[in-house]
């Protein structure tokens, strides 16, 4: 008898639906893992759900299990906890993070799950990937001791900058945001919180994470002299404008692009992907990354809580998935 599951697809853009599927049986090498958490990252699902892909960005936002094709019918996302029922013996048992969609059981090869320390619980460790980007930003931006930064954007990965940067010695780290209700978060995080017309200017570092024009100009606005703004928005087809007369070429001002499909040159020769997932793994032991849940629903409810978070009448930052044992 054939094994299946239950998957969610986006059938149309703006309408989800629960399918059930066939799992295949697991080859040599392959593991079958059982679903405990998915997370919806608010920023990038909603864009899929809503059919806002571009099409000349089809192969770069392309999930690594994605199934179908944007704009749809299609099943996406890659933020899965589960439990390793089949497989190698030494991973039978162990709870795992995997890169793949919202479903409740599935086959993959056993080198795309990563194991989840035991000190990080489950239900955290959705954040996975977004604190692997953060890491990975960090890299490239290289803060020194001591600095004053500023993260402009408090989504997951602005938060998720925000609070890996605050652990450097001596930094000055204040978290800027369009919304109020993110003051709360920024100090669960343990940063200053400001409103963009509010922020603190003189900057050595600002991380850029908006995705809008005026965010980007903003950072540009709130650098010191030599002091560099490193972007990690994604804008698809659009076109952003800068003024790049004023201060920007007399105080030597710069803007750096950092995005986690490639690891940052600065640890290139150290790390690969798994590696750099593992650290963000072990990162997730710090109990301020659970500021960033906001929000639970069970794995049936998805084709009606994707259009709120699309619409915005459910505001999250990170919304968890639950799955029935």
């Amino acid at each position: 008898m054939k094994r299946t599951a239950r998957a969610f697809w986006v059938r149309t853009p703006g309408v989800g639906e629960v399918r059930e599927t066939v799992l295949p049986d697991p080859g040599p090498g392959e593991v079958v893992v059982r679903s405990l958490y998915s997370g919806i990252s608010r920023g990038t699902e909603t864009l899929v759900f809503g059919g806002g892909v571009p099409p000349n960005q089809y192969g770069v936002m392309r999930a690594p299990f994605q199934e179908g094709d944007f704009p749809g019918p299609l099943k996406y996302g890659y933020l899965n906890v589960g439990v390793v029922e089949e497989g190698p013996q030494e991973l039978v048992g162990r709870t795992v993070f995997t890169l793949y969609p919202h479903q409740t059981r599935f086959v993959v090869p056993a080198s795309a799950v990563s194991v989840v320390p035991e000190d990080v619980p489950a239900g955290r460790a959705v954040l996975a990937g977004t604190v692997e980007t953060a890491v990975n930003a960090l890299w490239d931006a290289a803060p020194l001791v001591g600095d004053r930064v500023t993260v402009v954007g408090a989504g997951m990965v602005g938060c998720c900058v925000a609070r890996l940067v605050s652990r450097v010695p001596g930094a000055r780290v204040q978290l800027v945001d369009v919304d109020p209700d993110r003051a709360e978060v920024a100090a669960r995080l343990g940063v200053d919180f400001a409103l963009p017309e509010d922020a603190e200017g003189d900057r050595d570092l600002v991380f850029h994470t908006s995705a809008t024009e005026a965010g980007l100009v903003r950072s540009l606005r709130l650098l010191h002299a030599e002091g560099e703004v490193v972007e990690l928005s994604w804008y698809g087809d659009r076109q952003v404008i800068l003024p790049l007369g004023e201060d920007f070429h007399s105080h030597r001002l710069a803007v750096r692009a950092s995005q986690v499909g490639m690891i940052s040159p600065a640890r290139r020769s150290r790390y690969d992907h798994a590696e750099r997932l593992r650290l963000a793994l072990r990162l997730l032991v710090d109990p301020a990354f659970d500021a960033l849940v906001a929000g639970e629903s069970g794995f049936e409810e998805l084709p009606r809580v994707l259009p709120r978070l699309s619409e915005g009448t459910l505001s999250a930052l990170c919304h968890r998935i639950t799955y029935e044992t």
